[in-house]
C-alpha cells in the first residue's frame, strides 16, 4: 500500500496464502436515503415495498481452518439464569442450542477472511487529511466510515466513523468561540477533541484477516464496536497493511447465507429469548433538532433514535450516520434545522427502517438479513406503536454469548 492511501482502489481478492493486498470491502456502511412511512420497508413480519437486493458473492475456501482463542480470554460472560441443561430443557430448547452451538462452530472454523467479497472497494484516509476533507470524501463516496492510515510511520491508525463527527460537533457546541479553529482540525487531531470534550478514547482495534472469525466477534462484543479493520503485518518488513474492515453486518449475512442448516433451528420468539431492549427508550418527534437527537445519542450511548407521532406511532429512524450530511461542508448552523429536514437528505436508494414483531422468530430475522441490508430492526405492534428495538450488537451477542458458560462446563 502506498504512503500516501487517500486514494480508491478497486481489486480482486487476493490469495489467501500470498501477502495481503491493500483492500477493503464496500459493504463497511450503509447508503442512507429517504424512507415514506413504516409500510415501506419492513423486517420480518411486515411487508417490505423493494424486492431484496441480490446477495453478495461470499467465497468458501477450504484450508482455513484454525486453532480459536479460548473465548474467556476475551469475554468471560456471566451465567445466564434463564439457560436451561439439556435434562430440563424442552424439545424447542434443545433445538434452539443446537442451532446456536452449530453457528459457533462455523465461526470457529472460519476467518474474518473469509467473510470479505470476491472484489471490493478500499478507501483509507490520511491521519493528515482535514477532518473538514475527510468528511467531503466519505459522502462522495457514499460511505460512513474508512480506515485511517499514519503516512509518516506507515502505520495503522485507527477508523474514522460518524462517533468521531459527533465528537467534533460536542466539540463545537462546547467551545462555538472556535468554530474557525473546528475548521482547521486534521484526522490526527481527534485523540486531542476526545480529551477536550472529556470523552475516553476508543481501543485502536484490529484483527489479522487469518484469525478465526470468532474472534473477531468477541473482540466487537467485548469493546462494544461496530466494526473492526482486518490488518495484516509483513513478517520480513514488520509493516502493516489494511486489508478490509468488517461490520457486524456482513458477519450476521455471512452466517445467513452460508449456514442456514443452523440458523434455520432458531425458533424461538425474539420475546422469549428477551432479544433488543424494552425499557427507557430515548424517542424524538420530526420537528426535534438535529441537535437534541444528537445530545440523546450521547447521553444514552446509542446510534439511532426512533422517531414517532403524537400516538406513539413509528415514523422513522434518525441515526448517528444522518450527521454526516447535515454538517457537510463545515454547516453548523444546519445542526439546528429539524430532524424531518435532515432525513430528507438521505440517499434515494435507502434500503427503508426494518420493522419486526414480538412474536417473530429468531430463524426469520435471519432470513431478513440474508436478503436484505438490515442495521437494526424496530420492535412495533399491528399499529406500528414503538415496543423496542433490536440492534446488530443484541443479535451477535445472543448467537455467542447465551448458554456459553453452560457449554464450556459440559464440555470440561
Amino acid at each position: 500500500m502506498d504512503d500516501a492511501p487517500d486514494t480508491r482502489a478497486s481489486l480482486e481478492k487476493p490469495d489467501p496464502s500470498s501477502s495481503a493486498a491493500g483492500i477493503a470491502p464496500p459493504h463497511a456502511s450503509a447508503n442512507e436515503g429517504n424512507w415514506n412511512g413504516p409500510g415501506t420497508a419492513s423486517g420480518t413480519g411486515h411487508p417490505q415495498a423493494q424486492p431484496p437486493p441480490p446477495l453478495a458473492a461470499l467465497a468458501r475456501h477450504t484450508g482455513h481452518e484454525l486453532p480459536f482463542v479460548a473465548p474467556s480470554s476475551y469475554l468471560r460472560p456471566k451465567l445466564n439464569s434463564r439457560t436451561m441443561s439439556d435434562k430440563t430443557a424442552s424439545p424447542l430448547d434443545r433445538e434452539q442450542m443446537q442451532g446456536l452451538r452449530g453457528v459457533r462452530e462455523f465461526l470457529k472454523v472460519r476467518t474474518s477472511y473469509d467473510v470479505l467479497p470476491l472484489s471490493f472497494r478500499l478507501v483509507i484516509l490520511d491521519n493528515d487529511l482535514l477532518i473538514k476533507k475527510s468528511l467531503n470524501i466519505l459522502i462522495q463516496n457514499n460511505i460512513v466510515s474508512a480506515p485511517l492510515w499514519d503516512s509518516r510511520n506507515s502505520t495503522f491508525a485507527g477508523l474514522l466513523t460518524s462517533t468521531d463527527f459527533i465528537n467534533v460537533i460536542q466539540y463545537y457546541c462546547q467551545f462555538p468561540d472556535e468554530i474557525n479553529e473546528v475548521d482547521q482540525f486534521r484526522l490526527s487531531s481527534l485523540r486531542d477533541i476526545e480529551k477536550a470534550i472529556g470523552v475516553t478514547p476508543l481501543e485502536t482495534l484490529s484483527v489479522h484477516p487469518m484469525r478465526p472469525l470468532y474472534e473477531a466477534c468477541r473482540r466487537m462484543l467485548k469493546t462494544r464496536a461496530r466494526r473492526i479493520p482486518l490488518v495484516d503485518r509483513d513478517d520480513e518488513t514488520g509493516r502493516e497493511t489494511v486489508v478490509s474492515v468488517i461490520t457486524q453486518y456482513r458477519i450476521l449475512k455471512f452466517i445467513a447465507v452460508n449456514n442456514e442448516q443452523h440458523t434455520m433451528l432458531l425458533k424461538k420468539t425474539i420475546k422469549e429469548i428477551q432479544l433488543g431492549t424494552y425499557k427507557n427508550l430515548a424517542t424524538a418527534s420530526m420537528d426535534s433538532t438535529v441537535l437534541d437527537v444528537i445530545h440523546l445519542m450521547v447521553k444514552y450511548n446509542i446510534s439511532a433514535i426512533p422517531i414517532l407521532d403524537r400516538d406513539n406511532r413509528l415514523l422513522n429512524v434518525f441515526q448517528a450516520v444522518d450527521v454526516i450530511p447535515c454538517i457537510r461542508g463545515g454547516a453548523y448552523e444546519e445542526l439546528s434545522s429539524s430532524v424531518g429536514d435532515a432525513l430528507s437528505k438521505r440517499a434515494d436508494d435507502f434500503a427503508g427502517i426494518y420493522t419486526c414483531g414480538e412474536d417473530d422468530r429468531l430463524d426469520s430475522i435471519f432470513d431478513t438479513v440474508r436478503k436484505s441490508r438490515v442495521h437494526r430492526l424496530v420492535v412495533v405492534d399491528d399499529d406500528y406503536r414503538l415496543k423496542g428495538i433490536i440492534s446488530l450488537s443484541d443479535i451477535l451477542k445472543y448467537v455467542l454469548l447465551y448458554g456459553e458458560e453452560e457449554d464450556s462446563i459440559r464440555t470440561t
